[in-house]
């Protein structure tokens, strides 16, 4: 299961160290040490909380960025059959859903609580995992 650190989980969350911190503290998020000792949360955990804090942007508003936007976050479901697959992320407030081929999901390793980057260009999502 993907692990990330207190820092990470914060910057994906979009809030600061100390409030992943706290939201340890008050067990809204499970936390663990990892084998050098540092505290991090399961990626999965991580996803289900970003979904409940998430808010959708308001009705009516337009994005002032390019479309070749790149919005890294955290995939929070990943559907697949024979196939193909859908990938659902949370990339700060916005949920994204792709669909690409299963052997693609396969090659990435992506699965609930990876981080990943959707290029987002038209129509077309495209996911991949940051350098």
């Amino acid at each position: 299961m993907t692990q990330m650190r207190i820092s990470d989980a914060a910057e994906l969350l979009g809030v600061s160290d100390d409030t992943v911190r706290r939201m340890v503290d008050a067990d809204r998020l499970p936390a663990t040490r990892d084998d050098a000792g540092r505290l991090v949360v399961e990626g999965a955990a991580l996803a289900a909380l970003a979904q409940e804090i998430a808010r959708p942007a308001a009705v009516g508003t337009v994005a002032d960025e390019s479309a070749r936007n790149r919005m890294r976050g955290v995939v929070t479901r990943v559907v697949t059959d024979t196939v193909m697959a859908q990938v659902e992320m949370q990339c700060g407030p916005f949920r994204i859903v792709s669909l690409l081929s299963r052997e693609a999901v396969e090659s990435l390793g992506l699965e609930v609580g990876s981080v990943a980057v959707a290029s987002i260009k038209s129509t077309n999502v495209v996911v991949g995992v940051p350098q």
